[in-house]
């Protein structure tokens, strides 16, 4: 039988993994912070892999990560998803234009800047965009 890992906590450092697993709105750090309590509790990287729906590895990689960044290692770091589109330095002022000339037809809006930026997107695409550069554009107003 193998040795089971266990991490000491303080009584911070348990605390505030407890109210991140109990009240937290991010449900993925909620799960990792839970990972780290069970292991704390003396619980094998098996049960407790069992316990959260994931495998030893993962289990014993959140740990390293604990181990080495405390609970800044268990935030999921920037980089990670699929890269936008449209962004708003390279695309904005093309799609303003587009727009402008295509008030009441959006999608041929769409049609026009595909041609001209070379690039392929949905429609929704184009309106969450659009959204987001009308959103910022009243922030900095």
């Amino acid at each position: 039988m193998s040795r089971t890992r266990v991490i000491s906590l303080t009584s911070y450092q348990r605390e505030e993994l407890e109210a991140c697993y109990r009240g937290g709105k991010n449900p993925t750090l909620s799960r990792r912070c839970h990972i780290i309590l069970l292991k704390s509790h003396k619980r094998s990287s098996k049960e407790v892999a069992e316990i959260v729906g994931t495998n030893q590895l993962s289990v014993n990689q959140w740990l390293d990560r604990y181990e080495a960044d405390g609970f800044e290692g268990l935030k999921t770091r920037p980089g990670r998803g699929r890269k936008a589109l449209l962004n708003e330095k390279d695309d904005a002022q093309a799609v303003r234009k587009a727009v402008e000339q295509e008030r009441q037809r959006l999608k041929h809006a769409k049609e026009s800047l595909e041609q001209e930026l070379g690039k392929q997107f949905s429609l929704k695409t184009l309106q969450r965009f659009l959204k987001n550069l009308s959103a910022d554009g009243n922030a900095s107003d």
